[in-house]
């Protein structure tokens, strides 16, 4: 199709779920400064005022699980919850955490996959300022996370941390031209009215949408409902894992069998995932595709992957099957490779837990390594 009409949606960080990815990550976050070789798995639910962590990991003392509470709750007071039905200070705190099975440490301890599984990587050159993802997500991501910075900076007032957003582009021959819908939800302060709701987020709107591409406003719906005072995790539960389309493209690329969140980087779905978003990227962004989508499969405890599969929908300048075999032929997609490449073995995964997680920028202290332009070179060698 050349013209088409297509929907992404967004969550917040205050979202239910989304407190849970955070509250997972930065546990994972803690173990790592511990421990960075410990074996993670941590989920999380939150509901009513009560959180409850459940896992396992394993390279860990007794200073890491000494420090969970205040992990836990200095990750909610930064969202920004001190609500009378969540309150970082008074939430309770169910812990559940245990040692890792031996069984499954057995394969990894021998630089094997973790899990078995399947992952997915992509990048796009549709719009020329979203990064290589697809618009819609991009702009979903961004309305959300411009209306969280001002409301923690102070700049508008009244707006609470639970926030969703959806966002339907018209394309032609291909690129995004204009949006057609565009609906955020997002939790409020019960004396502020709709009115003034809407005008808050028309302006982080069109902060982040390009010129002429706003909908006309009978398109353009802000709490639908009317009302939206009662939320995060007092109006409904939240667990770990729960928006993997929104962590990653939007629904515009496949997603594998697992979340990311609370996940250490010898688990291949949080890894392998990144590695092949890496590879993509650098694809694309070096001219040799204009759209790439990898796949890769893994075994529990088997280092290599099984099988890769590229598709550049007919834009690749090599036979997809011929760059899938340089990949796998020439690249380090072991699980022990990958982290290494990458730089995965460190508290970098706090970032990830709200607004995907791809089409981020490199920080200085190693979060989104994978989002780097830095294999373009490797990759020109590899497809003369």
């Amino acid at each position: 199709m050349n013209s088409y009409l297509f929907t992404s949606e967004s969550v917040s960080e205050g979202h239910p779920d989304k407190i849970c990815d955070r509250l997972s990550d930065s546990l994972l976050d803690l173990a790592l400064s511990h421990n960075p070789n410990a074996r993670v798995a941590i989920e999380t639910l939150a509901t009513t005022n009560r959180v409850i962590l459940a896992g396992e990991v394993s390279g860990l003392d007794v200073s890491f699980f000494n420090a969970i509470d205040q992990t836990v709750r200095l990750a909610i007071k930064d969202i920004g919850y001190h609500q009378e039905g969540f309150n970082w200070e008074n939430v309770q705190i169910e812990n559940f955490i245990h040692a890792q099975s031996d069984d499954i440490a057995l394969g990894v301890d021998r630089n094997g996959a973790g899990d078995q599984g399947i992952m997915f990587g992509y990048a796009t050159d549709e719009c020329s300022f979203c990064d290589y993802m697809p618009a819609p997500l991009y702009f979903a991501h961004n309305i959300l996370k411009s209306l969280a910075q001002k409301r923690k900076a102070g700049y508008i007032q009244g707006l609470e941390p639970d926030a969703k957003s959806q966002i339907t582009l018209f394309y032609e021959d291909n690129k995004p031209v204009g949006v057609d819908t565009l609906i955020v939800s997002t939790q409020h302060h019960p004396d502020l009215s709709q009115e003034t709701v809407k005008e808050m987020v028309r302006q982080s709107v069109l902060e982040v949408l390009p010129s002429g591409f706003i909908c006309p406003d009978e398109h353009f719906y802000v709490n639908p409902t009317g009302r939206f005072v009662i939320g995060g995790p007092t109006g409904d539960t939240g667990l770990t894992g729960r928006k993997i389309i929104v962590d990653t493209y939007g629904g515009a690329a496949p997603h594998g069998g697992g979340a990311f969140s609370g996940k250490d980087p010898t688990k291949v779905d949080r890894s392998a995932a990144y590695m092949l978003r890496y590879l993509a990227k650098n694809i694309v962004a070096g001219g040799f595709a204009n759209k790439c989508l990898i796949q890769i499969s893994y075994a529990i405890g088997i280092a290599r992957p099984l099988a890769i599969y590229v598709n550049t929908f007919g834009t690749g300048i090599l036979p997809d099957s011929k760059i899938a075999q340089i990949l796998f032929n020439e690249v380090d997609l072991t699980p022990c490779g990958i982290r290494t490449h990458l730089k995965l073995n460190s508290p970098i995964y706090t970032p990830t837990a709200a607004y995907g997680h791809f089409g981020r920028e490199p920080t200085e202290n190693g979060s989104f390594s994978w989002e780097k332009l830095d294999f373009i070179s490797e990759l020109k060698n590899l497809f003369q």
